[in-house]
């Protein structure tokens, strides 16, 4: 059987920022799963509990401490790395510190991704590089369709400013110095958002809270019970992110292009609607496990999701799992650390297994 997304990443080498976070430390897991040498970059181990640590992933990758405002040191890091692909996931991703740092996010998410950008100028070998940004990066006016790549990008609140300012860098550097025979690197951009998924523990994230007070028989506060979100399991737009790169190592004309991953439009739900089918696997009462706060400190979007069909012309990506199944594999992996204190490595293992096994069933592309 030919591995996933074709068998391209084995024997490869991937230059990761933020592989200590959330996304990051899935996506390397799955990389390592499909035969990469993974090499990390990342300021910091960003929480406690970590996923990160509880799996012992620095076992398994290059782990390197850095910082992706410091332009010399990326670099650096970059070149010695050598890498065939690249993926670009260091953030500051937290809407409630962006208010309360906001230079600090804008210096991350904006001169984070101009200084992979110019690290990237110089680079003198064939690379793939995907720049991960947000769904948060488009000018978010509550419409009832999904955004576009060629929708307007910008920003009302800090964090999602600093999305769209990432994505006019990204921009500008690839029509300057990149494409047209001026660089042997092709560069892709992703947009996803609202990922959940087991090992998530930032502080301000819906699933997150709920396991951290579940855990301990508290009731979880939530300031939006009506919002509503295009939930999605992390592997979701990691499979996008993947067979983006894969792609990009082809197909030339797809070079400096945008990608929106998310999930069907069936798939939004509720705040309170993920709660509740969450506490319902949990073994939770529904009506007793949240508290809806009148603390609302900042401001959220009620209403944003995203159009994929573009993921679906150009890659043959869509969203593999339906949501009762991502529902069950969040509320299975947290329970497996908080009540069996199982092997972390091995479930996430399981899991992205059980999400590849799903997608080839299913007749996804980048399965095979």
């Amino acid at each position: 059987m030919t591995p996933s997304f074709g068998g391209c990443f084995a024997g490869k080498t991937v230059f990761l920022t933020g592989h200590t976070g959330f996304k990051g430390t899935w996506l390397s897991t799955w990389l390592v799963r499909l035969g990469a040498r993974v090499v990390g970059y990342s300021r910091d181990i960003p929480t406690q509990p970590s996923m990160f640590e509880e799996i012992g992933l620095a076992g398994h990758v290059e782990h390197h401490i850095g910082d992706v405002t410091d332009a010399a040191a990326l670099s650096a890091a970059l070149l010695a790395a050598r890498p065939d692909y690249v993926f670009h996931l260091a953030a500051q991703a937290i809407v409630s510190s962006s208010y309360a740092d906001p230079l600090g996010t804008f210096a991350t998410n904006l001169m984070g991704t101009a200084n992979m950008m110019a690290a990237l100028r110089q680079v003198d070998w064939p690379c793939v590089a995907v720049m991960i940004t947000s769904d948060k990066c488009y000018e978010n006016v509550e419409w009832v369709w999904g955004y576009r790549e060629t929708d307007a990008v910008g920003g009302k609140d800090i964090y999602s400013g600093s999305k769209g300012a990432a994505e006019i860098a990204i921009h500008s550097f690839h029509s300057s110095f990149f494409g047209e025979g001026r660089s042997p690197v092709r560069i892709g951009v992703a947009r996803a958002g609202n990922v959940i998924g087991g090992g998530d523990w930032a502080a301000d994230r819906i699933v997150a809270d709920c396991m951290r007070a579940w855990s301990q028989g508290e009731v979880v506060e939530i300031r939006s019970p009506t919002a509503t979100r295009p939930w999605q399991h992390v592997l979701e737009p990691l499979s996008g992110y993947l067979a983006l790169a894969q792609a990009l190592g082809t197909k030339s004309e797809l070079d400096g292009e945008p990608f929106n991953f998310g999930p069907r439009a069936e798939i939004n739900r509720t705040v309170s609607e993920l709660l509740r089918d969450l506490a319902v696997q949990w073994g939770e009462q529904p009506d007793k496990c949240f508290a809806v706060t009148g603390n609302i400190p900042f401001h959220e979007a009620g209403l944003l999701k995203l159009n994929c069909d573009k993921a679906l012309f150009h890659l043959r990506w869509e969203a593999n799992l339906e949501y009762a199944e991502t529902v069950g594999m969040i509320a299975e992996w947290y329970r497996r650390y908080y009540h069996d204190r199982a092997d972390m490595l091995a479930v996430t293992q399981d899991q992205i297994e059980r999400y590849e096994t799903l997608a080839r069933g299913r007749g996804r592309a980048w399965a095979n």
